[in-house]
């Protein structure tokens, strides 16, 4: 067992034969994140990199701009790590008392809110990013094509995703594993974004589907380009193009397909 599996026997079932198998399962607790002392969102994740995981969850969410917002950020004492406690800035507060009054209307409203003005919400967040350096695709498509090697959880349980963060010479700066698409993105963000280095990221690499929220995640991390193992959702590539980002995965062929920002992409990589 590790910090991140449980070993569990199951039944196996080969042909007429009955047997057991050992199998390490992937791990998966609430992790209570509260701002300013009170209660801003659970999320079920993968135990590890706690408060790397509410660093980057804030950042998203719109709570954290940059590392000197935060004033205090702590992980409980003990062997239970499942609550991370922040505070931060009196100057920041009084920038984010809007999105604390919102949140707190969600967690109590019984019917919650309409998408269409969850996504305006969302969005107050975003910024247009500028074009950056221009990336060579194919040096990319290896990124996606070599993460399977470094998903040593995934190996273990066949149950975890992973996100990866380049820079503009495709060095890796930071990976996470995690049970949920977005809490492994939230982490590997976290990471570069309490070093400081967050800026360097030009490349995300995801093993899933490209959704809204992750796009909204990588925007506000500021990384252009996400190629993932799966399409995204229309919703995403809106979103993508609104904000000048590049959306890209595999075909079944040989192929790449380019959702949006291809004039991000070195000419010769260009559809």
């Amino acid at each position: 067992m590790t910090a991140h599996t449980i070993p569990l026997r199951v039944q196996l079932r080969e042909g007429k034969e009955n047997g057991e198998a050992r199998l390490d399962m992937i791990r998966e607790e609430p992790l209570s994140i509260r701002v300013q002392g009170q209660p801003y969102a659970v999320v079920m994740r993968t135990p590890g990199d706690e408060q790397e995981h509410a660093a980057g969850f804030c950042l998203a969410e719109g709570i954290l701009d940059r590392p000197a917002d935060i004033e205090t950020l702590a992980s409980c004492e003990g062997e239970q790590t499942n609550v991370v406690t922040l505070t931060v800035t009196p100057s920041r507060l009084r920038v984010i008392r809007p999105i604390l009054e919102r949140r707190g209307f969600l967690s109590q409203s019984s019917c919650g809110i309409c998408g269409k003005e969850l996504i305006q919400d969302l969005s107050q967040v975003l910024h247009i990013l500028p074009d950056g350096p221009k990336l060579d695709l194919q040096k990319a498509r290896s990124c996606l094509d070599t993460l399977k090697d470094h998903q040593t959880l995934y190996r273990l349980t066949r149950a975890a995703h992973a996100a990866a963060l380049y820079d503009a010479s495709f060095e890796r700066l930071s990976l996470a594993e995690d049970v949920g698409r977005h809490n492994a993105l939230d982490k590997a963000v976290g990471k570069l974004f309490l070093q400081g280095t967050l800026d360097r990221a030009k490349l995300l690499v995801l093993s899933s589907r490209i959704s809204y929220e992750l796009v909204q995640k990588a925007a506000r991390a500021g990384i252009p380009f996400i190629l993932a193992a799966s399409r995204p959702t229309a919703l995403a590539v809106d979103l993508a193009r609104s904000l000048n980002m590049t959306l890209a995965s595999p075909s079944r062929e040989s192929g790449i397909y380019i959702y949006c920002g291809s004039g991000r992409l070195l000419q010769s990589d260009a559809p």
